[in-house]
């Protein structure tokens, strides 16, 4: 899960953001076109985290921020017991159908805010998120609530696009169209360890971080462009706020960075993204 409103970090001294109201024009941005077609090409991260978390048979594991169950998915593969949660009850959905189609079993699913999770203290073997957790407008709002639902000796997993990777890149490119909310923390910088060790603390017991790659592979830049601009909230929204010349700046300028950042030689568009892989051990 992303968002445009929190692309660009604000000066200390900016007035306090209200999280609230952003929290609102989020839940609208990801209802907004159907964030799923782009989703679920994502489906090897879920596959890649649950086994660096080193899921077993039986555990008890929440996916937070969910989006359409990338996560969820590969967690119930592996014979978990598993809560799947979102704020936006479309892409609930979207991982309702999903599970239906493959015949997975033992999968809930709730409406849930990451800042705010329903659960006891305690309720869960390993907690998961996959590019949801980071969008949050309060990231130390989110690492408490993580750490709360683990229990002890629990595992938190959490793929996060870095800030020079090619989708940080695409958020600091939209942030120079569709300036973001005053006050509210860069999303990307769940994808550096300083600040993911920073936010969690002395009850991360033991954290490890690792570099990896997503390919995002589509025909050319235009077509990624044609993709993202329909089914992406973030992107549709952002092309939504601007008039006609400045959509046509923001396409030159997404396109330009496609090309930047796309593999050399081959004959349709591949880019190498960068997030980071985090696998938190619950003190």
């Amino acid at each position: 899960m992303s968002t445009s409103s929190a692309a660009i970090a604000t000066p200390e001294s900016a007035a306090a953001p209200d999280f609230a109201a952003i929290k609102t024009r989020q839940k609208a941005t990801w209802a907004s076109g159907d964030y799923a077609v782009v989703g679920t090409t994502l489906q090897i991260v879920g596959e890649t985290l649950c086994e660096a978390v080193d899921l077993q048979a039986g555990t008890r594991v929440l996916d937070v921020a969910a989006g359409n169950g990338n996560a969820t998915l590969a967690a119930a593969r592996r014979w978990c017991e598993v809560t799947s949660t979102d704020y936006v009850p479309a892409l609930l959905e979207r991982g309702r159908e999903r599970a239906a189609a493959e015949r997975l079993h033992g999968i809930h699913f709730r409406e849930a805010d990451a800042e705010a999770l329903p659960f006891d203290d305690a309720s869960f073997d390993a907690v998961l998120s996959t590019f949801g957790c980071m969008f949050a407008p309060n990231p130390p709002r989110v690492a408490s609530e993580l750490l709360r639902v683990c229990r002890s000796g629990g595992r938190i997993g959490m793929a996060n696009w870095t800030p020079t990777g090619f989708i940080g890149q695409v958020f600091k490119t939209i942030g120079k169209h569709v300036p973001p909310p005053a006050g509210v923390t860069s999303p990307a910088l769940w994808g550096s360890r300083s600040h993911v060790v920073d936010w969690f603390g002395a009850a991360a017991a033991q954290v490890e971080t690792q570099s990896r790659e997503f390919n995002f592979r589509y025909r050319s830049p235009e077509h990624m462009l044609e993709v993202f601009r329909s089914y992406y909230g973030p992107i549709l929204k952002a092309f939504g706020a601007l008039d006609a010349p400045r959509q046509d700046a923001l396409a030159e300028d997404l396109v330009a960075l496609m090309k930047q950042f796309s593999r050399k030689g081959g004959q349709t568009l591949v880019i190498p993204s960068e997030y980071l892989e985090v696998v938190i051990t619950r003190a």
